[in-house]
């Protein structure tokens, strides 16, 4: 049972930090790596449910959209009710529809689907990286625990791409989904015994709030896809624009005057953290579509199959995750800004690389790019781990986290409509223009498509890097999470 208590009580119970820390990662990975996992079995799914090519994008977005708008209501039920306990919760609703995902026999299910796992997960991942405060003391432990936290959610999505590929040739698209149900039981009948409790809290959630922003990211996403098909002018497309409009500055309003605030807008007053949250959203905004453009790349152009466009992903899964697995053992050493600030800017080099890709390239060509990526990303995700749970005030840190998984989602989401969007009129443009009706000529069509949508990625990137340039300043942080400066509170280290 969840009770109060003080930090030195709760860390006490924390006799199997490794198993506890290995659970934590489980769960973390496997809500990342399902925002992935899916990109390979699209066309398999694409020609057994019959999806338009326009729909198929809401395989990917309806969970990206319902994990990241919930996740800062999932933040704050874990700060209230106690985070072991909405851990628990998060996990076996994620498992229950990833099972229903798997079983589903028209679109409607699927991306219903799509969307309670995106609920289950945005209840598990915020409560994830706090348990790693309330299990791991501030110092030495805790900086490992989160790189290692840090390197699973920066190798999920990659890994997703090998495993999707694998599970899809070998047995078929419906594993993709299948396979958390083992892992997520195993989780939720395992996180009660080795997860500490910790301190419930008085208050209500934000409903009004929640609903608000999670409504108005839909229509913005909406509107965004529907401009790929129907224009900009469209009437449509228009309203669904104006509605999100509403929705986002009804949220903040609410956000401002509510006094159990499900973003309380202070969060963003320190200005590392806040640069923080818009590196991540810029990163995630441009890197969402490269996994979706490539996956197609590979099997609609290239000719691989699942198994083998899996296995083409391996080096930027590993790449990911050796480059996030050392800059978690330099960066007590060199501090969290200058990574901040290499990292997007060879994002910006990887995505500008692969926007040269064509038609009659081959796999290697796509390679070098994914590599650059894979150094690029892993060398941000630590740093800005550590920097956005520094110096978080008591009873914040579900919040502080949520908000980052927020960033990357939302980013994702966003970005994959406006580059779909991009890659959709390019090529509509080019077929029209040509009249092609050529397998090759057609194919050349779409690539060109792809390429425009990289070159707007890479703008993204670049914007991260101005950001990192121009925001992340001031002191050298410290590798430990609490302890950035002399004046953090000392209580950021409840969670």
């Amino acid at each position: 049972m969840e009770q109060h208590g003080d930090e030195a009580t709760t860390l006490s119970e924390h006799r199997h930090t490794g198993l506890a820390l290995l659970v934590i990662c489980a769960v973390q990975m496997m809500v990342i790596l399902d925002g992935t996992i899916v990109n390979i079995a699209l066309p398999s799914i694409q020609r057994q449910l019959h999806f338009s090519s326009t729909n198929l994008e809401w395989v990917i977005t309806a969970y990206a959209l319902a994990f990241g708008g919930l996740l800062l209501l999932g933040g704050r039920s874990g700060d209230l009710y106690g985070r072991r306990r909405m851990f628990t919760v998060g996990v076996a609703l994620f498992t229950a529809a990833s099972l229903l995902g798997g079983f589903a026999q028209d679109q409607v299910e699927l991306i219903a689907a799509r969307v309670l796992q995106g609920v289950g997960g945005a209840i598990a991942s915020p409560t994830a990286l706090a348990l790693i405060q309330n299990t791991f003391p501030e110092g030495p432990r805790r900086s490992r625990a989160m790189g290692v936290y840090a390197a699973m959610s920066g190798a999920g999505g990659s890994l997703g791409l090998l495993l999707g590929g694998v599970l899809t040739d070998v047995a078929s698209w419906r594993w993709v989904l299948f396979v958390n149900v083992p892992i997520g039981l195993v989780v939720a009948l395992t996180a009660p015994r080795v997860l500490g409790t910790t301190p419930t809290r008085r208050g209500r959630l934000d409903l009004p709030g929640a609903l608000s922003v999670t409504l108005g990211m839909v229509s913005l996403v909406g509107g965004l896809s529907r401009a790929a098909t129907a224009g900009w002018g469209d009437s449509l497309t228009l309203g669904a624009l104006g509605l999100a409009a509403v929705l986002l500055v009804t949220f903040l309003v609410i956000e401002s005057a509510s006094e159990h605030a499900l973003m309380p807008l202070r969060i963003f007053a320190e200005r590392r953290r806040a640069g923080s949250y818009a590196i991540m959203l810029c990163l995630a905004a441009a890197m969402f579509s490269t996994f979706f453009f490539i996956t197609q790349f590979v099997q609609n152009v290239l000719g691989y199959s699942p198994l083998k466009a899996g296995i083409a992903f391996l080096p930027m899964t590993v790449g990911i995750g050796g480059t996030a697995t050392v800059m978690s053992r330099v960066v007590g050493r060199i501090g969290t800004r200058r990574p901040m600030t290499v990292g997007p800017l060879i994002v910006t080099a990887g995505l500008l690389w692969l926007s040269f890709v064509s038609v009659h390239s081959s796999y290697v060509t796509v390679l070098g790019p994914l590599l650059c990526l894979a150094v690029g990303m892993g060398s941000t995700f630590v740093p800005l781990t550590l920097t956005v749970m520094s110096r978080v005030q008591h009873g914040e840190a579900g919040l502080a986290s949520a908000l980052l998984n927020t960033g990357q989602q939302i980013g994702g989401s966003l970005g994959l409509a406006i580059l779909v969007t991009v890659a959709t009129s390019v090529t509509r443009d080019h077929v029209g223009a040509g009249h092609l009706a050529h397998r090759v000529a057609t194919h050349a069509a779409v690539t060109d498509g792809y390429d425009a949508a990289f070159r707007i990625g890479a703008l993204i990137a670049f914007g991260a890097f101005v950001l990192a340039v121009t925001v992340i300043r001031g002191p050298r942080a410290s590798a430990s999470v609490g302890a950035v400066s002399p004046d953090a509170q000392p209580e950021a280290a409840v969670a």
